[in-house]
């Protein structure tokens, strides 16, 4: 078998099931499996993937055993010469495995390779590519020296700032949101630390592969969504959970002092209160568009949404507007993968990523819609 794709789920039912569908697709033409993890989920999620995806194999967990320990109980289940770590909050183009097994075939001592992630805006995230976190790194990360300094090899190194969003290249960090690397190097570098429960483990599997000699590297050749911020609550307990995987990456790898423990403590902390703090735009469209050649979807739309929607039969690529204007309006996208691939819907959002546009899809064959405005805040499902 060529391709196993693991996804560690908790919680996301339909972002899941967007996801499922999307992965489906791109894994036409290719001999693979896909595995779903479930840490206990309160939601359906387990009885949707029985359901609707009978083929997909579903390991059902009793507890919510964390990140590292549900992605290795996949891994131990799968049979592909390559595995993808995937989230099941993202979607993926059409063609991205196919892509991706191709650059990988093609590089001696491969180690992990990334793509390019988009959030459900269209914007960049950089975490797409990062370097090693040294002690020095991460102080240029936390004190914000990269922003000021982004030219400067010297602080730009957290975020691989040397290699532009559309530029291949070597990366010594990947995110555990999507990592594509064979088996045999995965369960060589004994897997996903279980020591940790969540955060740090893919910087930490990232950096102990560089560190037996492979190369990671970060592949822009396809995009991918990852909608962010659906798995997690930035409560008490994530604030606790970041820190204590912070530290125990800094003293497996760099041993650490007491005036860096103390320093990383006080950055991580004044870090996870500014995200948990972080005021999140929300913009109320004042139009919307859908691109689909159906009626009906519309009409439905409009009763849902309680407002007028305007439906576009075909996509061409200059058919929105730039949104540069003076005031242009709140608009929100809605995609239907009837009329449009997934792969048509991350090239158009990456394309009009304004902060005047936001976007929404609707699977086929599935009647909701779903996506997400912030990558600092949960995602939204409407029913139809």
């Amino acid at each position: 078998m060529q391709l196993s794709v693991i996804i560690l789920n908790y919680n996301v039912r339909y972002f899941l099931q967007l996801c499922l569908q999307s992965v489906q697709k791109a894994l036409e033409g290719i001999e693979s499996e896909i595995i779903v993890v479930d840490n206990n989920s309160p939601d359906d999620s387990c009885k949707m993937v029985a359901e609707l995806f009978p083929q997909v194999k579903l390991i059902a967990l009793q507890e919510n055993f964390g990140f590292p320990k549900g992605n290795n109980i996949g891994v131990q289940q799968a049979q592909g010469k390559y595995i993808c770590i995937l989230n099941p909050d993202t979607v993926v183009a059409e063609d991205t495995f196919t892509k991706i097994l191709t650059f990988a075939e093609g590089k001696d001592n491969f180690g992990i390779a990334g793509a390019k992630m988009i959030d459900g805006t269209g914007r960049f995230l950089s975490e797409s590519k990062r370097g090693i976190p040294t002690p020095w790194v991460a102080v240029t990360k936390i004190a914000g020296l990269y922003k000021l300094f982004p030219k400067t090899r010297l602080f730009n190194q957290y975020y691989a700032m040397h290699l532009g969003k559309d530029e291949v290249g070597e990366t010594e960090i990947l995110t555990g949101a999507f990592m594509f690397m064979h088996r045999e190097t995965y369960l060589n570098a004994g897997g996903f630390d279980e020591s940790y429960f969540m955060y740090s483990e893919d910087m930490d599997l990232s950096y102990t592969i560089v560190k037996a000699g492979k190369k990671n590297w970060y592949y822009p050749g396809t995009a991918i969504i990852h909608y962010k911020g659906e798995s997690t609550v930035r409560d008490a307990a994530y604030m606790k959970r970041f820190n204590d995987a912070t530290k125990a990456f800094y003293r497996k790898h760099f041993n650490g002092s007491l005036f860096f423990d103390l320093f990383m403590r006080a950055g991580t902390l004044f870090f996870v209160f500014s995200k948990k703090n972080k005021k999140v735009a929300r913009h109320q469209p004042e139009e919307y568009y859908l691109f689909s050649k159906n009626e009906e979807l519309k009409l439905a739309l409009e009763e849902q949404l309680t407002a007028k929607v305007i439906r576009i039969g075909e996509y061409k690529e200059n058919m929105l507007y730039p949104a540069t204007g003076i005031n242009p309006k709140q608009t929100e996208i809605i995609f239907d993968n009837d009329l449009l691939t997934y792969g048509d819907m991350i090239a158009i959002m990456q394309r009009h990523c304004t902060g005047c546009y936001t976007f929404k899809i609707k699977p086929q064959h599935y009647n909701f819609i779903i996506g997400s405005n912030s990558s600092n805040d949960r995602g939204a499902v409407i029913h139809l």
